[in-house]
């Protein structure tokens, strides 16, 4: 894995967008304040990888990635791993409890013809192929760097205060590290790959076996006895052939012989089917009955649509019945309002007398209510006059007059205040009450006489109405069927509160006592009422009259119909039955039918059915001689036939059903036992090919099993991985020599841990953690470097190439001497290979040697990052 471009915006310290331009770059160092955010460009990296970062701690923890004010923050990494361009892109948000979550990751496959020095939104943008998103991210990136994120910070990112994993890590880790880089698991994967080969062979094998087992007729006897057999179903073929034609010559004449038979049949049933039918004796009289039926019914419909028509003409003469009605209902509207009327001045006199006693009573009640309010006030004054009394002192000014009082006065007893106001509130209500009952009066006698003026109105004005319609009614009447023109009621009545002479209309009086629903007006609407009345029922008994003929020529004209029709099924019955005798007769004049005599259908028939008795003994007699042949043809057949089922038989041969199949079943016989023959020589070949694989696959099963148990994880892995490891400790070794001046050399202890030999103290071998601060740096620096330098050459595969080392340690505790020989291999191991090696230093002696410096400050808005080229 080689960063190519780096882009971070509100992750950790960097609050605001910066991006690290890593293309071209093989050895740079990030310098710059403590504090500053040098490891958190490491730390970005190794976050957009895999979502997380050695210094937090826990490999599920993100919150640290986020600035603590920021509510989102962006990682994006364009990077390059085995001739792949690839990018990946985490992105966090904080929501509205604080809690911060993954909002975006995705992992895409760029165009590697994109320019590596081009803007990241263009190399961004260059994307070839999506290849994971979300948790899919962090694995997919494991299987395209091909380490974990726990070999990841041990081989490439070498973070602060883990610096030394690999030297101090125990040999099982150490082994899963080698195994992972060194690709040892192929070994693994061929040896798994054995044991299915093994497992497949043994299969194969076993079921070679089980089908040589199950193979029948493989051996020379069988093949002998299937070519002997197909020699005699040869010769049998030869000799059914003949028997075959012979066969098919009688099926010829049986064919031929049945067919005469079949016509003389069909001759003899078209004679049998000739019958009476049984309507033909009674079908003449029956068309005559019907014929007449139908002149009586048409002389009776006549009459019936003469008489309706009479009674329409009746019905047209009388009164539309809807007029008389409505004129009897204005009558009866007419009727009402007089009796409204004389209820309502009936009631305003009755109300117009009882106005003055309501009045009176008013009065009284008025004053008996003022004189008893005057006894409350002064019996009021009474009890204050008594109660000032009480109060008085002789010599002082009395608060009425002023004066000094001389003498004290001496009031009698007073009558209850309280009884007095109790009589004075009854005499007030009885008054009130009396009021409003007088003025309720007037109010109503003044709806009353409203009520009579309108009443007055809309009955005289109804009266006048209803004159007028009903003197041009009577003018109607004239020559039309009602009531006599004497008995007719006049309409010189006069209408209700009308004075003779002159036409004005007043209401009545008050005191008039005579009602103004008088006599006269009385007996004009019982006697207009009663012309009505009778003129609508004389009309509807027209009406009923109407209906009743209508009826009758409807019924009339429903029984001519029914007769005209079965006149005509009777005619079309003989006209049918005329076409029958036609068509039966046309079935046997090939037989010598005579002709049809058209003048009586029954006569017809008759004549027909004599000749039909002669002609069906001919044909019987015929039809017996016919079926005589017929039997001594298929006797022959028979004895023929049974010859073949024999020569069939004695060859084991399936008989067929019928004897135009005996070809068809010999041929089969013969194919049979020529597929027997050959299915025998097919099972000799395949025995000889199943024996040959069950040797071949069990040979193949030996050496699988072999495999599998040369490479097994408990001895090979462990012989590969100790071998790998004592290659790596040997360069590494190298390496601390060179760093410690000759002091210390690496070595494996007897159980693959990693020891320290210390020729300061005469070559003695001690555990690495006894280490000071500073050699376990140079230790556990010589390790590192080793392992990068070494990985590739070690891979099985050589799929494994380390092509990034980053370095977050504190080289301060380095003598001179010795930074300077670091200095020196890591400017051989930056430049010895297409490697990028990366450094985070304080040191200014170790920063200056290195040409690519990138430098890192921090302000208010955060840390920031520029690029400076020694």
């Amino acid at each position: 894995m080689r960063p190519l471009r780096l882009h971070l915006h509100d992750f950790g310290s960097f609050r605001e967008p910066a991006t690290v331009d890593f293309s071209g770059v093989d050895y740079f160092v990030l310098v710059g304040p403590t504090g500053a955010g040098k490891s958190t460009l490491i730390d970005a990296i190794c976050f957009a990888l895999y979502g997380t970062v050695p210094r937090w701690g826990k490999e599920n923890v993100i919150a640290h990635a986020l600035a603590p004010s920021a509510v989102s923050a962006k990682v994006a990494l364009v990077f390059e791993s085995a001739g792949r361009r690839l990018a990946v892109v985490r992105a966090l948000r904080r929501d509205a409890r604080g809690k911060v979550h993954t909002a975006e990751a995705r992992l895409d496959e760029l165009d590697p013809s994109v320019p590596a020095s081009a803007e990241l939104e263009d190399l961004l943008a260059a994307v070839v192929r999506p290849v994971a998103e979300g948790a899919a991210v962090t694995g997919e990136v494991q299987r395209v760097t091909g380490l974990e994120y726990r070999f990841f910070t041990q081989c490439v990112v070498l973070p602060q205060g883990r610096f030394a994993e690999f030297l101090h890590a125990q040999p099982r880790e150490r082994q899963d590290l080698l195994v992972q880089l060194l690709d040892a698991d192929v070994y693994e994967r061929v040896r798994r790959r054995a044991v299915q080969e093994e497992q497949a062979a043994a299969q194969a094998a076993g079921f070679a076996r089980e089908r040589l087992a199950r193979l029948t007729d493989a051996d020379e006897p069988a093949e002998r006895a299937a070519a002997d057999r197909l020699a005699a179903l040869h010769a049998l073929d030869a000799r059914i052939r003949t028997d075959l034609e012979a066969l098919r010559g009688h099926d010829e004449e049986l064919r031929r012989l049945a067919g005469e038979r079949d016509a003389l049949r069909d001759r003899l049933a078209a004679l049998t089917a000739l019958a009476l039918p049984a309507d033909v004796p009674t079908l003449a009289s029956g068309a005559r009955a019907a014929a007449g039926e139908v002149a009586a019914l048409t002389e009776t419909v006549t009459a019936a649509e003469a008489a309706e028509q009479r009674a329409e003409d009746e019905l047209a003469a009388h009164d539309d019945p809807a007029v008389l009605l409505e004129l009897l209902q204005a009558l009866e509207t007419y009727e009402r309002l007089l009796a409204d009327l004389d209820a309502a001045e009936s009631q305003a006199a009755e109300t117009r007398a009882a106005l003055e006693p309501l009045a009176a009573r008013s009065r009284t009640l008025e004053a008996a209510a003022t004189e008893a309010e005057q006894a409350r006030d002064r019996l009021r004054d009474a009890h204050a006059g008594a109660d000032l009394a009480r109060r008085l002192v002789v010599g002082d000014r009395c608060p009425t007059c002023l004066q000094p009082v001389t003498t004290l006065p001496r009031h009698p007893a007073t009558a209850d205040l309280h009884a007095a106001g109790k009589r004075l509130e009854t005499a007030r209500r009885e008054a009130d009450q009396a009021g409003r009952a007088h003025t309720e009066a007037l109010t109503g006698l003044r709806h009353l006489d409203r009520t009579v003026d309108d009443l007055t109105t809309r009955a005289t004005t109804l009266r006048k109405e209803l004159s007028g319609v009903l003197q041009e009614q009577e003018a109607g009447w004239e020559g039309k069927p009602g009531i006599d023109a004497g008995a007719r009621p006049g309409t010189a009545a006069e209408a209700p509160g009308e004075r003779a002479g002159d036409g004005q209309h007043e209401a009545r009086p008050p005191s008039a006592v005579e009602p103004f629903y008088g006599r006269v007006e009385r007996e004009w609407i019982a006697a207009w009422r009663s012309e009505l009345e009778g003129r609508v029922a004389a009309g509807r008994a027209a009406e009923r009259r109407a209906a009743g003929a209508r009826r009758a020529a409807r019924e009339a004209r429903a029984e001519l119909s029914k007769a005209r029709k079965r006149a005509d099924e009777l005619a079309g019955r003989t006209e049918r039955l005329w076409r029958d005798i036609e068509a039966a007769r046309d079935t046997v004049v090939p037989l010598g039918a005579p002709p049809l005599d058209r003048a009586d259908l029954h006569h017809a028939w008759t004549a027909l059915l004599a000749w039909r008795e002669e002609a069906e003994g001919r044909e019987r007699a015929a039809l017996e001689s016919q079926e005589a042949r017929i039997a001594g043809t298929e006797r022959q057949a028979r004895a023929l036939w049974t010859s073949v089922v024999a020569q069939l038989t004695e060859h084991d041969v399936a008989v067929p059903d019928r004897p135009a199949a005996l070809g068809e079943a010999v041929s089969a016989a013969v194919a049979q036992a020529q597929a027997w023959l050959d299915r025998v020589r097919e099972n000799r070949a395949a025995a000889r090919e199943l024996r040959e694989r069950v040797e071949k696959e069990e040979e193949r099963a030996r050496v699988a099993k072999e495999l599998a148990q040369c490479l097994r994880a408990d001895a090979f892995e462990r012989w590969l991985c100790t071998e790998a490891l004592d290659l790596l400790v040997t360069a590494a070794s190298e390496t601390l020599r060179e760093l410690s001046d000759g002091q210390y050399e690496l070595a494996l202890g007897a159980r693959n841990e990693i020891e320290v030999i210390d020729h300061a103290e005469a070559g003695m071998r001690r555990n690495a953690r006894t280490l000071s601060g500073g050699e376990t740096f140079q230790a556990a620096l010589a390790l590192a470097l080793a392992l990068s330098d070494q990985v590739a050459g070690l891979s099985a595969t050589a799929a494994r190439s380390l092509d990034s080392l980053f370095l977050d340690e504190g080289f301060g505790s380095l003598d001179p001497a010795t930074l300077d020989t670091v200095a020196t291999t890591l400017e051989r191991l930056a430049a010895g290979r297409d490697r990028m090696v990366g450094v985070v230093t304080h040191v200014p002696a170790l920063a200056e040697r290195i040409p690519v410096r990138f430098e890192v400050g921090r302000d208010a808005k955060g840390s920031h990052l520029s690029r400076m080229t020694a």
